[in-house]
């Protein structure tokens, strides 16, 4: 048995899979924001009550808003500011009695749709996040790849590709630079864009619905938008030249992205054709924390449940 554990901004969720990938139980509770303790304690009552639930033991990965630094063991780079600097997986080992494997979320997402879902059997595969963030992860023939840094996958903050001279210097972002690709095609990005040109207010999805019916505003912003999600990938796949790229997050659900993008890149990408397939993922939501299940490998979790046995005795 696998268990996944994500843990948002909003909401802990946890999931344990069998071998086979099917979903055997779901539990999910609030976030409580600012409170590293509860954190852990939340995480810890999410195992127990699965592991109850099933009567059995399993491993344990999580996905989080974030990285574990090589350097230090310490969160860096979490949106749950309240992470930061911590030992959450020395923490979480501690508080679950057994080796816990963790990684950022976007990297699960991308780990997810590599295994099992829209891009199962594919490789180099590159998730990339759209939503209230903008993040990445990669897989290589099925390992995921996080680098000596700990940022493999990080496109969100790298300048957007070949900026138009009204897209320069581009909106500040929260890392401290501007212009940063998050700033333009994540969700908040999306609508300040739509806000700035229209005068009018709304969220993603409002946007999104306004271009559905006619808007003039809203297509010119959804327009700008796959125009600037196209530079961006472009970028990604001259340097990985992926053979499949998973969206997730809340702007996957773009359809019009999925037909749009592959003439949109052409320009951009150092090549005759691009054969780099672009689509919405299997898992959807999901995604995250059964990445974060899968984290540990067929003999890494028969050691990780071994050494809890150990422990009961």
């Amino acid at each position: 048995m696998l268990i996944g554990i994500d843990l948002g901004g909003t909401k802990i969720e946890g999931v344990a899979l069998d071998h086979d990938g099917a979903c055997r139980a779901r539990r999910r509770v609030p976030t409580r924001r600012g409170d590293y303790n509860a954190t852990i304690a939340d995480v810890r009552g999410l195992v127990d009550a699965i592991e109850s639930d099933l009567d059995a033991r399993a491993s344990v990965g999580v996905g989080i808003p974030g990285a574990i630094s090589p350097a230090t063991g310490l969160v860096k780079n979490a949106n749950s500011t309240w992470l930061i600097g911590k030992p959450l997986e020395r923490d979480l080992a501690r508080a679950l009695d057994r080796p816990v494997r963790l990684a950022n979320d976007a990297d699960c997402f991308a780990l997810s749709e590599a295994t099992d879902g829209a891009a199962a059997n594919e490789s180099p595969v590159f998730g990339a996040i759209l939503g209230t963030g903008v993040g990445g992860g990669i897989v290589v023939r099925g390992q995921l790849i996080s680098g000596p840094n700990a940022i493999a996958g990080e496109w969100g903050h790298n300048p957007l590709p070949a900026p138009r001279d009204d897209e320069r210097p581009g909106p500040p972002c929260y890392c401290g630079r501007s212009g940063c690709i998050e700033t333009f095609l994540s969700g908040p990005g999306l609508v300040a864009d739509y806000l700035a040109n229209s005068g009018r207010e709304g969220d993603a999805r409002m946007v999104a619905m306004r271009a559905g019916a006619g808007e003039a505003a809203a297509k010119a912003a959804l327009d700008r938008y796959c125009d600037r999600l196209a530079r961006a990938l472009a970028g990604v796949i001259n340097i990985l030249d992926p053979a499949v790229i998973v969206l997730g997050g809340g702007l996957s659900n773009l359809a019009h992205l999925y037909e749009e993008l592959p003439e949109r890149l052409q320009p951009h990408v150092f090549s005759d054709r691009v054969d780099t397939r672009i689509v919405p993922p299997v898992h959807g939501d999901s995604s995250g924390v059964r990445g974060a299940a899968r984290l540990w490998r067929a003999d890494e979790r028969a050691e990780a449940v071994r050494t809890l046995s150990e422990v009961d005795q």
